[in-house]
This record gives structure tokens, sequence and C-alpha cells, in this order.
């Protein structure tokens, strides 16, 4: 990535070790700062951007804010599992409503914040990452970029407003991204509307000194255009056809029968992925996926995501065991709960839906 600048843009600029908090020429940075973990968030980090955003807002130094991550890695690679595991299983429920209401907090905050933020998600940017940078004003990746809403692979769902832009890809693509965790290239990315420009490595340097001296009337979008080079054409774009003709079906097993119907390699193997995923998971991240097309605003969608999320956390074994399997363990053989999607209870979507966990998000 890329080196921090530690020159204060205000007297008295201090962030925990894991968000280092700098800029200069009216610009300032936020550097997520666990570079072994890919930077994962955990609530410490969490709380240290929202408190320093909290002060720019009412700083008039600051009028652009650039958030990048440290090491070469990524961005960021979604939310610290691996404690949420540890927070679940100790029943430590406190903790769980705390993350997740900051972490979507600083989601919104970050959508609506009237200093426009540039998102550079460099690297691996997946989970919680998408909430950071996916609703940044400016969204860049690079020829480096993975992207991905992985969510349904560890017996979960899509979260951090990530629903919200899986819903406003374009065709069916939300659905495929959503259920398969697939991930996205620059090109994939900007066609699927999680990113709006990609800029190469090379010039990233180059585009912070700019963003640093802006010289008036310039805005950041226009800088940054000065840097955008059009991707390639997106290999989603090219598998629309069968994409949008399977994930249209009404349910997991319509779309499962559409695509082992397919000729195209992409769409069967596609279909074996599914069949060994969490049904319960499947089922639920289409809903919401679908309901999440309907709703007004990224803030009901972070409230509808919140519902879901305590349901899979506090009431379902899935979770933990996706997180068992994948990351704590890692032994890649996850016993999902129902194991079959034939064996999935007809009113278990419309529980998790009807969930209302208290505290309210909102």
């Amino acid at each position: 990535m890329h080196a921090q600048r530690t020159e204060d843009v205000s007297a008295g600029d201090t962030a925990a070790d894991s968000v280092l908090v700098g800029g200069r020429g009216g610009l300032g940075h936020l550097t997520l700062n666990r570079p072994r973990a890919i930077n994962a968030l955990d609530l410490e980090m969490i709380r240290a951007l929202n408190l320093t955003l909290d002060r720019w807002e009412q700083d008039t130094d600051v009028d652009v804010i650039l958030l990048d991550g440290a090491g070469d890695r990524g961005f960021c690679a979604g939310g610290d599992v691996r404690a949420l595991h540890e927070m679940v299983t100790a029943g430590r429920v406190d903790e769980v409503h705390a993350f997740f209401r900051e972490e979507y907090a600083l989601d919104h905050r970050i959508a609506i914040s009237r200093k426009p933020v540039v998102a550079i998600a460099d690297g691996v940017c997946m989970g919680g990452g998408i909430g950071l940078a996916g609703h940044a004003a400016i969204r860049i990746v690079t020829e480096r970029s993975k992207l991905a809403m992985p969510e349904t692979r560890i017996g979960f769902t899509p979260d951090v407003g990530g629903s919200w832009l899986l819903a406003r890809a374009p065709g069916r693509l939300g659905e495929y991204l959503a259920l398969t965790g697939g991930t996205m290239d620059a090109a994939d990315a900007v066609y699927a509307g999680f990113a709006d420009h990609m800029v190469p490595t090379a010039h990233l340097e180059a585009l912070y000194e700019a963003l640093e001296n802006r010289a008036d009337p310039s805005s950041p979008t226009e800088l940054v255009l000065l840097f955008d080079e059009t991707p390639e054409r997106s290999r989603l774009e090219d598998a629309r056809e069968w994409v949008d003709d399977a994930f249209a079906a009404d349910d997991v097993f319509g779309i499962l029968d559409r695509l082992r119907r397919r000729p195209e390699v992409e769409a069967r193997e596609t279909a074996e992925l599914l069949a060994s995923s969490a049904p319960t998971a499947l089922a639920v991240t289409l809903e919401a996926v679908r309901r999440a097309r309907e709703l007004p605003s990224l803030r009901a969608a972070l409230a509808q995501e919140y519902g879901l999320v305590m349901w899979f956390a506090l009431t379902q074994p899935d979770l933990v065991e996706g997180i068992r399997a994948q990351v704590v363990d890692k032994d890649r053989s996850p016993s999902w709960s129902p194991a079959r999607l034939d064996d999935l209870p007809p009113e278990r979507v419309a529980e998790a839906f009807a969930y209302a966990p208290e505290p309210a998000l909102w």
C-alpha cells in the first residue's frame, strides 16, 4: 500500500495504533493499520474511525478525507470474525450488539459525510471493507483489487450495507455475488457498481499528492479522473446471460435447477458451489437482496441487515460453525444446520426477517 504521512491536519490528532491519522493541505488521511490481519476491523478501530470523523466534521481545515489500508495485501479483509466467534461462543451478547451497531453507524456516516471520502480499495476488500469503501463518495480500485461479500461461505449473510449495493448491481448479479461470495476484480467492481474509478497502483502516490496540493476549484473527482484508466471488459458482463437467467428464479431450488440446465461450465460449477453452501444462509440472503431492492435508503438496508445478523449470531448455529471451519480450525468442513436445502424449514426465512433485536439499530 502506501507510507502514511504523519503531518497532523490539526493540533491534537491522535488515534490508536490500529488506525493512523494524518494528512495535510486540507486532506484528512485515515489508514487502517493491521497489515498482518489485512486490516480486519475490530471494535477499537471502528471507534477510532468514528471519533476522528466526528472531529473532522467540525474542522474547517479538513475538506476531503482519504481512507486507505497499510501493507501490501489489501485495504480491509472485513470484520474480525475470529473475535466475533469468541464473543458469540462466550455469550458476550452486549459486545456483539455494540460491534455491529457501531460498525453500521460508521458505514452510514461515510455515506452521508458532507466532506467527500475518497476510499482506495487496493488489494483485498471484503465484507467490512466493503462497508467502508463501498459507500464512500469516490471509490477507487486498482489492478490488484479483489472485492467480495463472502459471508455465505461462513453461514452468514452480506451486511455493512452490502445488500444495498448488491441489490443495485446490473441484472441478477446481486443475487449471484451474494449467494456465491464471488470475487470481483477492478473491472467487475466498476461494472457491478462497487467502485467508480480504476487507478493503477503506480499512479496512487501522484494521486495522493494531487489531493493534498489541489488548486481550487479542482474537485476530488476531477483530480481522480486525471489518473483513471478504463479497465478491461468485466467477466461479469460476459456472464450476464446465464446469471440473469438462473438467478431470476423464485427461490434457491429454482436457481439450482436453472444452473444445472445451463450449458456453460461456469453455471454448473456455480451449482456445485451453492449445493455445498449453508442452506439457511442462501435462502435468507436471496430474500435480503430482493427486499433491499424495494427499500428507500442505505439506512433502511442497514436496519434490515442488523436484524438478520443478530438472528444469525444469537439464534442460529451456522455462523459459529462456519467461522470455526474456515478461520479457527480451518478444516473447511462445516456441518450446516440443516445440511440439505430439502430439510430447510419452510418458515425459516420468515423467522429471520421477523426477528427484532434489542436494542434496535436506529
